[in-house]
């Protein structure tokens, strides 16, 4: 798609576009879609009293000041979650949203550990995740995967006890991440375990950069040897350090809105994602932890775009073509959704 073409649409066009352009998912936890409606529901299936009085108490609880209080919370929500309907219901309903707004692919987060650590199998975990994906793909359309994520505050002994608990259910995960409190919990913490993961044939993703400085995303790609790195804001901080990532195309899944509620960035408004995109990064949007922070991915995109006027209908299609191109799908269907991404864009550029 060339410069020239993009550059003809209007700003006023992109609410529209942002909103009905397809697009690819990769940085969502599964259990961070989960809304407080559904955590109401979900505890009085389960017979479970909530130590909030309402949705609305709980609610207004989601006032956080780093990620580490976000995490103290997102722990309580999860615990409502027994059963595989329980997980069914949550993954299902992350996935017709998606579907509405225009997600072709999703590349979904769980968090084992959160669970099995609760005494819920790891195979009602996964039945009712997958159950729910395969519902999903065939009512709506849309493609999911799935990554397990290994709770990076815990320790390498627990993270390889449970990968051993999930390789009985290889076939329904392509990868492996590290997630959770990123302070003080550098990634090679962990290299022996992405070692064995990669002899596997796992992808390996992994947070970095969020709160944690530079170097963790150095770690990440030397020591964890990982594909992708999700967040990765902080990288702007070490030039050399964005000199590889945009040499080496190594794709970044940024989540600006949580960014915003996790204190990363004052306001939307400050957010670096243009000098991201200026640098030649592989840069995605993506939504994080919807239920905590505000919104999904469509209201990411859309409260960027306004909170920064430099940002208009070429980035829209680089950071739509970027989320395709840093899929872990084949290189068929990433043409297959680029080609359609290409002619909503020739369709917006011509009826201007």
């Amino acid at each position: 798609m060339d410069a020239a073409t993009l550059d003809t649409i209007p700003r006023s066009a992109l609410p529209a576009l942002l909103r009905r352009m397809p697009k690819a998912e990769l940085h969502i936890h599964i259990e961070g879609s989960l809304e407080p409606e559904m955590i109401f529901h979900l505890a009085k299936r389960n017979g479970l009293t909530l130590a909030y009085p309402s949705v609305e108490a709980l609610r207004r609880a989601y006032a956080f000041t780093d990620l580490q209080s976000f995490l103290d919370l997102y722990y309580v929500g999860a615990s409502v979650l027994r059963t595989e309907q329980d997980f069914f219901d949550l993954a299902f309903a992350y996935l017709e949203r998606a579907a509405a707004e225009q997600v072709v692919h999703a590349e979904v987060f769980f968090d084992p550990q959160t669970h099995t650590n609760r005494g819920v199998p790891f195979g009602t975990v996964i039945a009712g995740l997958e159950q729910a994906m395969r519902r999903a793909q065939a009512d709506f359309g849309i493609s999911s995967s799935l990554i397990l994520c290994f709770l990076r505050h815990l320790s390498e002994d627990a993270a390889f006890a449970t990968l051993e608990e999930a390789l009985p259910y290889r076939r329904h995960f392509i990868g492996v991440g590290l997630d959770s409190s990123e302070r003080g919990h550098p990634p090679e913490k962990f290299a022996r375990l992405f070692a064995r993961c990669r002899e596997l044939g796992l992808h390996v993703v992994a947070h970095a950069g969020e709160e944690g400085p530079p170097a963790y995303i150095h770690s990440a790609l030397d020591v964890l040897r990982v594909e992708r790195i999700d967040h990765g804001v902080r990288c702007l901080e070490d030039p050399a350090l964005v000199a590889r990532l945009a040499r080496e195309r190594v794709p970044l899944t940024v989540c600006p809105l949580s960014n915003v509620k996790l204190r990363v960035f004052n306001a939307l408004a400050e957010h670096n994602l243009p000098a991201l995109l200026e640098a030649g990064l592989c840069a995605t949007i993506n939504s994080d932890d919807p239920a905590y922070f505000g919104g999904y991915i469509n209201a990411n995109f859309i409260e960027l775009f306004a909170a920064l006027p430099v940002l208009g209908a070429c980035h829209a299609y680089q950071l739509a073509r970027n989320s395709f191109e840093a899929s872990f799908v084949d290189e068929a269907r990433k043409r297959h959704w680029i080609d359609q991404l290409d002619a909503m864009f020739r369709e917006a550029a011509v009826t201007r």
